[in-house]
């Protein structure tokens, strides 16, 4: 019978979305059913599976290893105060784009903040108990020794960003430094004389990339790269608006700013305000990340858009990849650099 046909056949292999219309249940049901979840009716298990026959699903490796898990559980971790996580748009999106690709496992979600030496403490005795089957790091300074734990006791792990050029754990980043080359090519390109920069927390890979493009775009223009020019911050509003006032102490004549984040510039912008500087008149201004702040600054802000969402849904799919153990160790441990664009808007 026509209903009973393979549903492969000439169409590629049917999908999970093409099992829950047929048996008339979401995906969510259809996972815990392959999954061999508890939490299903009888009869919903039978139609999914009856579903399952007529189109010819295989679940994939992933799905049949998860169902093995012990914890039924990842955490997200964030070594960062809780001021920053609702005060930077970067960490909301990261969160949505793994909240939206676990959706569909049976996989609780624990957030994790460490703003202390006793949470960090905490957290590891935690972790080395294998009470979670996976780990995604978010926010990785130079001198954090969770990667390094995460290594020792075998926890699958996936970093958002990396510790250096060399980092071991899989990870999921941007395109940092070819990013932060296109944002200051552009101010130059538009015809500023004098640009400086605000970098985040140099202990940090991801800022020590961004003004590594700010060097390359500069040099690369014929210039040198200027000590009065280049202003250290932390990725926070506060820290735009100190740097800020030092770049303008120091070299008044400024004309373009690069801020490493799109906050940064927010606080970059007060100052230059409060200093009877316009934007983009007197100085042009560039952030990083594309998120909300940038596009409801005054005037819009031109900036380095990163893919923040997909960055957290792809930490997922390499996690799961981790726990289900399709990742050999002892080989090349998965590493994805997303691609960043600039979006021109009025502040340059």
């Amino acid at each position: 019978m026509a209903g009973t046909r393979r549903h492969g056949a000439g169409r590629g292999r049917p999908t999970l979305e093409e099992v829950a219309a047929r048996a008339g249940v979401g995906r969510g049901t259809v996972s815990r059913v392959i999954n061999g979840s508890p939490r299903v009716s009888d009869r919903t298990r039978t139609a999914v599976e009856q579903a399952v026959a007529e189109l010819g699903y295989v679940p994939n490796r992933v799905a049949r290893a998860l169902a093995a898990n012990r914890a039924d559980a990842v955490a997200l971790v964030i070594p960062e105060p809780e001021t920053r996580l609702f005060a930077e748009p970067y960490f909301s999106d990261i969160i949505r784009g793994v909240g939206a690709e676990l959706a569909d496992t049976d996989l609780q979600l624990l957030l994790t903040l460490i703003r202390t030496p006793k949470e960090r403490q905490r957290l590891a005795d935690y972790l080395s108990a294998h009470r979670v089957d996976g780990v995604l790091l978010v926010s990785v300074h130079a001198d954090d020794p969770l990667p390094d734990l995460l290594e020792r006791i075998e926890m699958p792990a996936v970093l958002s960003g990396r510790r250096s050029a060399h980092e071991t754990v899989p990870y999921v980043d941007s395109d940092n430094t070819g990013g932060a080359q296109s944002a200051v090519e552009h101010l130059i390109g538009r015809g500023r004389e004098t640009v400086a920069t605000i970098t985040g927390p140099l202990d940090m890979y991801v800022a020590q990339c961004r003004l590594e493009g700010y060097g390359a775009a500069v040099r690369a223009a014929g210039r040198e790269v200027e000590a009065e020019l280049v202003a250290s911050a932390d990725f926070t509003e506060e820290g735009g608006r100190r740097a800020m006032r030092q770049l303008l102490s120091q070299r008044p004549d400024l004309d373009g700013v690069f801020a490493a984040s799109d906050v940064m510039a927010a606080g970059a912008r007060q100052v230059l305000r409060e200093n009877g500087r316009g934007v983009p008149d007197d100085v042009a201004l560039v952030g990083f990340e594309d998120s909300a702040v940038a596009r409801h600054m005054d005037p819009p802000l031109t900036s380095v858009r990163q893919a923040t969402e997909e960055m957290g849904r792809a930490m997922v799919r390499v996690l799961l990849e981790e726990i289900a153990g399709r990742s050999d160790r002892t080989a090349k441990r998965p590493q994805m650099v997303l691609p960043t664009q600039l979006v021109r808007r009025e502040s340059s």
